[in-house]
């Protein structure tokens, strides 16, 4: 079992950060290696064509047909004159780009920092951080060839260097493979690589070539005005960063843990009750190590690696701060029955990690024999187990708006979006359940503005015997289309010397064509009802009835 804190660029007791260490796997013939590993029945040698306007050429080429000749932008009918027993399958580019998305994940069991460089191809070349993380692996030479071999194993070619820099480290691992390159002789070492090593365009390689500038280390000689005017600003950016002059800085792919756990297996497992135990236990020195530092966390996050170059993550957010080891264990299993059908342990998962993010300060707290439980830290587990099962969206709360229009009032959203706002609420009797949507009725009272005394709901006559109110709520004028005309019609007239002001023809702001005045109204057999008259009588437009709430 191994507890670890990934904090990439930590700074060490003396106070200064160190030296950021990269490595970047290089992988030239990627598209059909991965291809072979899918599907054992294609055979080298193997290419993979693209459509073109000019009609089709070898986008891909493995090992045997580089051997054999073939390259890769070479027209698919020379291929098969040259290698007629080559076989061709066409370029799936989504297929291959996801697939190495999936390649790049896996690596996160040996830095959690890993990006694809996409400046040469979409496919093809990785970097890890490995600041830091190094000595894990028994020192950088080991971990570079522990990556080298496993994936050597694996069907691979792959070739990979470290350097203090990403592009010294690419330089290194396509021009020089398998190097180690500390600070010092970083500049010894890319000054003798050619100027591929730069991840320039064609254009600007072709151009330097015929220039007789074919090597990196004439470039720091030559006047760098002269070489932006002709190459521009790109060749000078690449230049720099190789060199550590400028920071270049990556793009990870999975979230940048802040704490972490994690065990590693002799043998794989595959059950899910294996992996579930396995997290419990790792749960429990997360929390130990959380409860060191004086922090909780929200975010947890389980990774799973298979021995195939894949990963699965299983990701799940608390209502609130929290380490306690068995609550986190709970929600994981909670989430593992959501699975399904969907989990699929491959051939075996050799690493598991659990790590956690957005992390706080949670100061430990002595619990009192007199101290009285609200219940709020049962009602937040109660809302983690449910929304772990069912989805976060799945699991609402109300939440009160500043609003008197009563179904404007409250909203649903998702339990765990935050806190819930403190707002005043009416101090009168309102009903637990609205409608939809208010539905007409008809009323009759005994004066237009008495209390209503009947009422026909639904093809439903209703003999009202109580009734109390009204309760007036005028319209909000400011959600209004409407602008209120604030302007005095004397005042508006204005004289020579003083001119009225230009007001816009915009119709006046009628609060009394939305004001409600609500009634609570009881029938014979003791139902109760929460109805509101819209409008008021003597307007343009004649008032109407409406059924809102039901009392229980």
């Amino acid at each position: 079992m191994a507890l670890q804190l990934f904090r990439p660029g930590f700074a060490n007791q003396s106070g200064l950060a160190p030296e950021r260490r990269f490595l970047v796997l290089f992988l030239p013939h990627w598209p059909t290696d991965y291809l072979k590993r899918r599907d054992a029945s294609l055979l080298a040698p193997l290419a993979l064509y693209e459509r073109i306007k000019g009609g089709l050429r070898l986008a891909a080429v493995d090992e045997e047909g580089m051997k054999l000749g073939l390259r890769q932008g070479q027209n698919l009918a020379d291929a098969r004159a040259l290698v007629p027993k080559l076989m061709v399958l066409e370029h799936d580019s989504a297929l291959l780009e996801a697939g190495f998305a999936d390649f790049a994940d896996w690596h996160s069991n040996m830095s959690p920092l890993v990006s694809v460089l996409t400046d040469a191809a979409p496919y093809g070349d990785l970097v890890l951080d490995i600041s830091g993380v190094s000595h894990l692996f028994g020192g950088e030479q080991n971990m570079l060839r522990l990556a080298l071999s496993r994936l050597q194993t694996l069907g691979y070619n792959v070739a990979g260097a470290v350097a203090p820099t990403i592009g010294a480290a690419w330089a290194l691992s396509h021009f020089a493979r398998s190097q180690v390159v500390n600070a010092p002789m970083l500049e010894t070492r890319l000054d003798a690589l050619p100027v591929h090593g730069l991840r320039l365009d064609e254009k600007q390689v072709a151009t330097l070539v015929q220039m007789g500038l074919d090597r990196i280390g004439q470039l720091r000689t030559r006047p760098r005005k002269p070489l932006q005017a002709r190459f521009g600003a790109s060749l000078l950016l690449r230049l720099d960063q190789a060199y550590g002059e400028i920071e270049e800085r990556m793009t990870p792919r999975l979230p940048v843990v802040e704490h972490a756990v994690e065990h590693r297996f002799a043998d794989p497992i595959a059950l899910m009750e294996d992996v579930l135990a396995i997290t419990q236990d790792l749960a429990v020195k997360l929390s130990c190590h959380l409860e060191q530092q004086g922090l909780g966390a929200q975010g947890f996050h389980l990774f799973l690696y298979r021995v195939d170059y894949k990963v699965m993550t299983l990701s799940l957010n608390a209502s609130r701060l929290t380490r306690d080891p068995v609550h986190i264990a709970a929600l994981f299993r909670q989430r593992a029955h959501r699975l399904k059908g969907d989990y699929d342990p491959g051939f075996g998962i050799d690493m598991v990690r659990l790590a956690v993010t957005s992390t706080d300060r949670l100061d430990a707290a002595q619990a009192s024999a007199l101290a009285v439980r609200n219940g709020l830290e049962d009602v937040d587990r109660l809302l983690d187990r449910l929304g772990s099962r069912l989805g976060t969206e799945a699991v609402l709360r109300s939440q009160m708006v500043a609003s008197h229009i009563p179904e404007r009032a409250a909203r649903l959203v998702p339990a765990m979006a935050g806190p819930v706002e403190q707002i005043a609420l009416p101090s009168r009797i309102r009903p637990i359940r609205l409608l939809p949507q208010p539905e007409a009725v008809m009323i009759n009272a005994e004066v237009p503005d008495g209390l209503p005394a009947s009422m026909i709901w639904r093809r439903q006559a209703y003999r009202l015997v109580k009734a109390a109110g009204p309760e007036r709520i005028g319209a909000e004028w400011w959600r209004s289309k409407k602008r209120l005309h604030l302007v005095k019609a004397e005042a508006a007239q204005g004289d020579e010397t003083n001119p009225a002001p230009h007001i816009p023809d915009l119709p006046l702001f009628d609060p009394d064509a939305d004001s409600r005045d609500y009634y609570v109204v009881e029938d014979e057999e003791g139902r109760r009802f929460w109805v509101f008259r819209l409008g008021l009588y003597g307007g343009a437009v004649p008032p109407g009835w409406y059924m809102h709430g039901l009392f229980p």
